[in-house]
């Protein structure tokens, strides 16, 4: 992104680790360098319903909760164990000291991001079960191998035994 957040420290944790929890204040982004993020949420019958994965070069965070300084609706936690750089309000704000280069890079980035959330929320409003399969995989190509189909199928708002019968589908097809 900016020299500061380019050569910020990569930092290592594990499986499981939460970077923020719900009601926490968003002080970090996280760009991850290897392994996978996911933001998630807990409905009141103790459900996760996970928002978005981020997997190599994806950023994740939340970002209402960083600019408005209100405390997070959700958690961020590791999918696998994960390197990361971690990256403050104040150098999204600062763009002062950011090259062009790393301005389009991080344009980028937020951008897809962005489109990813739209494609995910039509899907979800207006798309069957396989459409909503085959758009992960065009969304997440690297994680349709790596993660456990319980957090995909959290993912795509369906059961995992769902979800085993839309790829059983699928590769009939």
């Amino acid at each position: 992104m900016n020299e500061r957040f380019d050569n910020n420290k990569i930092l290592k944790i594990q499986k499981g680790t939460i970077l923020l929890r719900k009601g926490e204040m968003c002080n970090y982004g996280y760009k991850v360098i290897s392994g996978c993020l996911k933001s998630y949420v807990i409905d009141n019958s103790n459900k996760e319903h996970i928002l978005q994965f981020a997997p190599e070069e994806w950023i994740i965070s939340d970002l209402n909760s960083a600019f408005n300084q209100k405390p997070s609706t959700i958690y961020v936690e590791a999918v696998e164990d994960t390197e990361y750089i971690r990256f403050g309000r104040e150098e999204f704000n600062d763009l002062t000291s950011t090259s062009n280069s790393s301005l389009i890079e991080m344009n980028k980035k937020l951008i897809r991001n962005i489109i990813s959330v739209n494609k995910r929320l039509i899907a979800l409003l207006s798309s069957s079960a396989e459409e909503r399969y085959l758009e992960f995989i065009e969304t997440y190509p690297t994680l349709i191998k790596r993660l456990p189909l319980k957090l995909i199928a959290s993912y795509l708002g369906m059961t995992p035994e769902y979800l085993s019968d839309v790829r059983r589908k699928l590769a009939k097809k």
